[in-house]
């Protein structure tokens, strides 16, 4: 976006970091269980038959989720990192100098976005801050175009759920049926809708083959 109108949630999330520092609040999640059960759930686009790949961790904060992934004993992940804002690259980049990390805007840069087998994208799309609904689904929309082109196997979002009693106007709560169609429009037929991990939200999984036949 020219305007680059989402510099509004990076710094909010940047604003979060400096208030709470390096936990689930400095990230903005309120519960630290309902955030570890989000880790699990984004990792499980991988296919289990799968080995050896290489994930992108894309709005990785914290680095929480390379955390998870660590005490969860899973292997065969090569892990990256990716932030647009720069405190959360420095911090990940500080804690864990093992690991690649990128700080980029891949809405202005696109062409510096290297190619992953699997690229999760953990509460990059829940808030929209000040953005109005029509400029968040269109930052969502340039976002997932330009991740899904460099993306070898398939990728995992969240987005708030419409099937809830009240919403947010700071959230960003989509509807299942706009998904669907840019989705099988712009982006792939190949996705699943995960909404049974009982958090008011829902993760999609997009790939770029068949799961069967």
């Amino acid at each position: 976006m020219k305007e680059r109108k989402h510099q509004t949630i990076i710094d909010h999330y940047e604003a979060c970091l400096s208030r709470h520092g390096d936990s689930h609040l400095g990230v903005d999640w309120p519960n630290k269980q309902d955030a570890e059960k989000r880790y699990a759930v984004m990792l499980d686009v991988i296919r289990e038959h799968q080995a050896g790949v290489t994930l992108l961790d894309f709005g990785c904060g914290a680095s929480h989720l390379y955390d998870f992934l660590q005490r969860s004993g899973r292997s065969g992940i090569t892990y990256h990192g990716l932030d647009a804002s720069p405190a959360f690259y420095e911090l990940s980049r500080n804690k864990y100098p093992e690991n690649a990390y990128y700080c980029l805007d891949v809405i202005a840069e696109p062409e510096k976005l290297a190619e992953f087998d699997y690229v999760v994208m953990n509460g990059v799309f829940t808030e929209k801050c000040a953005l109005e609904f029509d400029e968040m689904f269109e930052y969502f929309k340039q976002v997932l175009a330009v991740v899904f082109s460099k993306v070898r196997c398939g990728l995992a979002f969240n987005v708030m759920s419409k099937a809830v009693d009240w919403e947010r106007d700071d959230l960003f709560h989509l509807p299942l049926d706009a998904l669907v169609v840019f989705l099988t429009k712009e982006i792939s037929r190949h996705f699943v809708i995960r909404n049974d991990y009982g958090l008011y939200e829902y993760t999609v999984y997009v790939y770029k083959e068949p799961l069967y036949g």
